[in-house]
């Protein structure tokens, strides 16, 4: 598909003007859609959305002020970051600093076509700014339309653009679904192998098997991804080393911090450790591979959770974690189990093979197709 022909066949020769969004969209305030109710649950019914990275907080029993996005299918425009999603779901908002955005006329500008196109803009948003960005900045974007006199024809031409991202997000959503899916499927085989109620598996406390450590403070911490991956409190990297100070083939567990206790991290690689993370390195490779104590950890993320120990800054002591006792099968066992859960493991979450790669791939292919399609050339004044 070249960009050049198939927008020239597309459009036809038809002219394309470039009017303000705030003229083809009218807005609402979500404040009758606010969610009273905390306690969510994925028991529940109604999703409670977030125009944010996280968009779905979770789900509400309430059965009042539901928008009924299904009928009527909006985009959430954060007011604050501009991040947007399209909805075509009931639901509710948790926050009201969103705002709704709908087609002023649908008989002249589809909505989706004005979401595709949204996704277009480069972000503005500076990290800090609290400035209402809707009426403030992108109503008055221009918006190319083509065929403004023909509403028939634009439609058309608006509707064939929309059909052709449909069919590219599609794709992404379902392999995105088979990740979801295939994680589930994961973590079931996982519980399954490192169960051990059998009569045999001898247990013993982490502090006999493994040398447990924390790091120190790094000397530089650098935003870039250059040199080694920082590890800290938290449950990703806090940024990148120059230097290392530990090899790869490590557990690492949080000691401290908000929010990072319970999990654990395995690195293939020499990193760089903080001084608010734990290593466990096996003290014998031929007892206890640092690969199952990883994924055996993994599963039991309750067994940490219960050491910790809550305060200013919730913690979990050394002298708690030695105690822990972890099954220790044969090491031909350990090996066997490493080497199926590392297959799942690939496929879900691998970037260089398996589901992630494959979404990563369809997505460039989608915002390649997306920026081609709605890349009309601005006359000077539009530039200007």
């Amino acid at each position: 598909m070249s960009g050049v022909t198939f927008l020239d066949k597309l459009l036809d020769g038809v002219e394309v003007a470039w009017l303000p969004l705030g003229d083809l969209t009218k807005y609402e305030q979500p404040t009758k859609y606010l969610v009273a109710a905390k306690n969510y649950s994925d028991d529940f019914e109604t999703p409670v959305l977030t125009a944010g990275k996280t968009f779905i907080l979770g789900y509400t029993d309430e059965v009042g002020g539901i928008y009924k996005a299904s009928e009527h299918p909006v985009i959430i425009f954060d007011d604050f970051t501009t991040a947007n999603k399209w909805v075509d779901f009931d639901f509710k908002v948790k926050s009201s600093a969103m705002k709704m955005i709908t087609s002023s006329d649908q008989g002249r500008t589809l909505l989706k076509y004005i979401y595709y196109w949204l996704n277009t803009v480069p972000s503005e948003f500076v990290d800090g700014d609290h400035k209402r960005q809707w009426i403030g900045n992108y109503t008055s974007k221009k918006v190319p339309i083509p065929c403004p006199d023909n509403p028939k024809k634009s439609l058309g031409i608006q509707a064939k653009i929309v059909r052709i991202l449909d069919a590219f997000t599609e794709l992404t959503t379902e392999l995105t679904a088979e990740r979801t899916a295939r994680k589930k499927q994961y973590n079931y085989y996982r519980d399954q192998l490192l169960r051990f109620e059998e009569a045999g598996v001898e247990k013993k406390t982490l502090g006999t098997l493994v040398e447990i450590n924390t790091g120190s403070k790094p000397p530089q911490i650098l935003d870039s991804a250059t040199g080694f991956d920082y590890i800290n409190a938290g449950t990703s990297r806090s940024g990148y080393c120059v230097e290392s100070n530990c090899a790869g083939d490590t557990v690492t567990t949080p000691s401290r911090g908000q929010g990072g206790i319970g999990y654990v991290g395995y690195q293939r690689e020499p990193f760089w450790l903080g001084p608010l993370c734990y290593k466990l390195q096996s003290k014998d490779e031929n007892a206890l591979i640092n690969k199952y104590l990883f994924y055996f950890l993994q599963s039991r993320s309750e067994m940490l959770l219960a050491l910790k120990k809550e305060g200013g800054v919730p913690a979990v002591n050394k002298s708690d974690l030695v105690q822990l006792e972890i099954p220790v099968p044969s090491l031909g066992e350990q090996t066997r189990i490493v080497a199926i859960l590392d297959k799942f493991d690939a496929l879900i979450n691998s970037l260089t093979e398996g589901l992630p790669r494959e979404i990563e791939l369809r997505q460039k292919q989608y915002e390649y197709y997306r920026d081609m399609l709605l890349s009309f050339p601005k006359p000077e004044e539009v530039e200007a």
